[in-house]
């Protein structure tokens, strides 16, 4: 199989300015990727997701993200639901505020004691949905499922003591290949790795098994409907011979 990125867990939080739920969301995800989590997490941006960028959409269809929403409007959920995948958790800051009893935040910027205890306690339960996660097995994000977590409004989790450099999405190197599939351009992930330990098998472009291999692996990774199969098939064996004619110099003979 081929050699994938190791599992982490995307952060995608709300990106709006007018709320401080919106700043909690960001604040807490920050917690998260720099003293919680660092290494076991990357933060996708909500703007560029929703801009088309392909490695934020292919790491949110490729692994477990959660979607932190500031308010019931839920942006950053259904911009992943619509664009990669269902969240595997999906929360929203206004209900867990009033799930908890804290107090509402009141500034957007600047010190708010109310905002930063309910950035503390969201990020202690990102924390344990991270955990949660990554003990999943596994590669493609699941159904979003219901929250379960005893939260310590005191902010109780504690880092690792030593500073992180947040990492995004675009550090993961997920591996994306756009392939024409009747008239439509489609991104394939992990393509380009397929199509690599493919190679390092030895399968020709010409054998008449390497079409069930390529497809096979392909579906690990992604979702393929029954009515694409054949057009899907013809476009990635056709891919394939251009890169084996690249990579042996034979013309795809």
């Amino acid at each position: 199989m081929p050699n994938l990125p190791e599992r982490k867990v995307g952060l995608i939080a709300c990106s709006g300015e007018e709320l401080p739920e919106g700043t909690v969301s960001r604040e807490a995800a920050l917690r998260v990727l720099e003293l919680l989590r660092p290494g076991r997490t990357v933060t996708l941006c909500l703007p560029l997701f929703l801009a088309g960028e392909e490695r934020e959409r292919a790491f949110a269809r490729f692994f477990p993200t959660i979607a932190i929403d500031g308010c019931e409007k839920r942006c950053a959920a259904r911009a992943t639901e619509m664009y990669s995948a269902r969240p595997a958790v999906s929360l929203v800051v206004s209900e867990l505020r009033e799930r908890l009893g804290l107090d509402p935040p009141n500034r957007v910027r600047g010190p708010d004691t109310a905002r930063e205890a309910l950035a503390l306690a969201l990020a202690d339960l990102l924390a344990g949905e991270v955990d949660r996660l990554l003990e999943r097995r596994g590669a493609g994000s699941k159904a979003a499922e219901p929250v379960a977590a005893i939260i310590r409004s005191d902010g109780g989790a504690h880092g690792t003591g030593k500073e992180a450099e947040s990492v995004c999405s675009c550090a993961s190197d997920i591996p994306v290949q756009k392939v024409d599939v009747d008239g439509r351009t489609v991104d394939v992930i992990a393509l380009p790795l397929i199509f690599s330990h493919l190679l390092q098998e030895g399968r020709r472009p010409d054998e008449g098994t390497t079409a069930d291999a390529l497809m096979e692996q392909v579906r690990i990774y992604n979702p393929v409907p029954p009515e694409s199969d054949a057009s899907l098939r013809g476009a990635l064996l056709n891919a394939y011979e251009g890169f084996w004619a690249e990579a042996t110099g034979t013309g795809g003979s």
